[in-house]
């Protein structure tokens, strides 16, 4: 497939939830095309890439997926620090879970990169016959806080690859384009001599 520009970005994305939301199983179904039923805890972080080709731009994100237990939440400045794109996990099971995410979102408002890209991900609707928070009360939510909402199953991989590229083509989107190659510049020098160096 033939691409219109040969701009790499190169952007770190964190996700962040309460504790079994699925985060780490998302970004194993996006990674690794894998999932399991019996995902253990992440403990503080952990850190996948993937590489992802769009017609505007090649994405390389770093995937921070930050554990969901409280006792790590002090840690989770740390990953967000910098992020150009924030994933807010919340499962469709656990009304609390839905609480916890406007709780990330209001911290990610408050303390994250301001032209961050934040999308509030309603994950396990496989499990729609245990539903307990609404789509029209996550999607509701997003549109008041200027998120990007999305419905995911990491089991069905319904919605995975949709929601990674739609974050990628936003970031391709807000990356400045940049020209490739060097430019020389002239300077003169005292002694009359031409110098030639280089700038990006």
């Amino acid at each position: 497939m033939a691409r219109t520009s040969n701009k790499n970005v190169q952007a770190k994305l964190v996700l962040l939830g309460d504790v079994g939301t699925g985060k780490t199983s998302l970004v194993l179904r996006f990674v690794k095309g894998q999932f399991s039923d019996f995902q253990e805890s992440t403990i503080g972080a952990a850190f996948f890439t993937q590489v992802l080709s769009l017609n505007e731009a090649t994405v390389k994100f770093d995937i921070w997926d930050t554990a969901g237990q409280e006792r790590y939440h002090s840690l989770a400045p740390m990953y967000y620090r910098g992020a150009a794109a924030a994933i807010v996990v919340y499962d469709i099971t656990n009304s609390e879970s839905f609480e916890r995410a406007k709780k990330w979102v209001q911290e990610l408002q408050r303390r994250g990169n301001p032209n961050l890209i934040m999308f509030l991900v309603a994950n396990k609707v496989d499990l729609e016959e245990k539903r307990t928070v609404g789509n029209e009360e996550g999607e509701v939510y997003a549109k008041e806080n200027g998120l990007t909402f999305m419905e995911t199953s990491a089991k069905t991989a319904q919605n995975v690859s949709e929601l990674f590229y739609e974050i990628a083509k936003r970031l391709a989107k807000a990356a400045p384009s940049r020209t490739s190659g060097m430019k020389l510049h002239s300077r003169r020098q005292e002694s009359g001599r031409r110098l030639f160096c280089c700038s990006s």
